[in-house]
């Protein structure tokens, strides 16, 4: 337990330190603001791309892994839009309960819990398997928030343009064919690389709880509490039932469960105000799964050290 506290613990101290910093007023919010970007356009795509490249592909890509991840968010993804029509949910109320269920913070609070248990083992297949899966995670988002209801009409061009020009979708493309074909490294590029991306995971962490604001929380309680649960609950058993399903095992299965119960990402909430879904909602799942998303860490962690690896 010791063990599994070490590893959890610092992440979540670094997310109380960005919290910290915005509250004592050392820095505002457009501060976070843009390292967020900064993170999401320059320091994970980097990261992606020096990981990636620089790993044996064959070694590190479990093709079951990935089909057991997608099959997880899609199950999620109908268990919600299933429940939210049975209960009536407006389609502004639906489209951000329905996307809190499956899209977790994968790269910034995933990555992160990974590396601290595994390694740069474990983060170089984490990586490889969030390239496969942000296209999938963006995809069932865009479905989830197009409701017929409004009059609206799932545009197969805008979902194909939100996925192609997604940076973290574009970082691991290249890293991945770099590994695959084996294109050396020179080294005054692989030590730029080195340095470059030992800002990101804790500037990823930062800007997350420079974010964070008890203020946010005045949506739906309920449904939010909902919406979190079958996020760091429901997601995690039903991708390990999948990989258990699909003969995926040990390390891989370690990264599998870790990334499904990674907490609803922050990207939820921005795509809700965009495409006119409750944003109130969308901000409170996001507040409420980041702060209990420590707790079934914990609980992952030490389920994943005593019986798993």
């Amino acid at each position: 337990m010791l063990d599994v506290i070490e590893i959890v613990l610092p992440v979540f101290i670094v997310i109380g330190l960005g919290y910290a910093i915005r509250r004592v007023g050392l820095v505002n919010g457009s501060f976070f603001s843009q390292v967020n970007q900064l993170v999401y356009y320059v320091c994970l795509p980097l990261l992606l791309i020096y990981k990636i490249a620089t790993a044996d592909f064959a070694s590190s890509f479990n093709f079951n892994l990935v089909l057991a991840s997608s099959l997880a968010v899609a199950c999620c993804f109908l268990i919600a839009s299933l429940y939210g029509k049975w209960r009536g949910f407006a389609p502004a109320v639906q489209g951000s309960f329905c996307q809190g269920t499956f899209r977790g913070n994968l790269a910034y609070i995933g990555l992160a819990i990974v590396f601290n248990a595994y390694g740069d083992e474990g983060l170089t297949r984490a990586g490889i398997l969030l390239g496969f899966l942000v296209p999938v995670l963006n995809f069932f988002a865009i479905l989830a928030l197009l409701s017929p209801r409004r009059g609206t009409r799932t545009d197969p061009v805008m979902i194909t343009k939100q996925i192609i020009s997604n940076p973290l979708i574009l970082a691991s493309l290249l890293g991945i064919l770099w590994s695959y074909f084996r294109i050396p490294m020179p080294v005054m590029l692989d030590r730029s690389l080195n340095i470059a991306t030992g800002m990101t995971l804790p500037l990823a962490l930062l800007s997350i709880g420079g974010s964070f604001s008890l203020e946010k929380i005045r949506g739906d309680i309920w449904k939010a509490s909902l919406a979190t649960a079958m996020k760091l609950l429901v997601m995690p058993v039903l991708a390990a039932g999948l990989m258990l399903l699909l003969d995926v095992s040990g390390l891989d299965f370690a990264i599998g469960m870790l990334l499904a119960g990674a907490p609803t990402a922050v990207a939820t909430y921005i795509m809700a105000c965009q495409m006119d879904a409750d944003g109130e909602l969308a901000a409170t799942i996001v507040m409420l799964a980041t702060a209990c998303s420590a707790v079934t860490y914990t609980i992952m962690l030490f389920y994943l050290h005593s019986y798993v690896i």
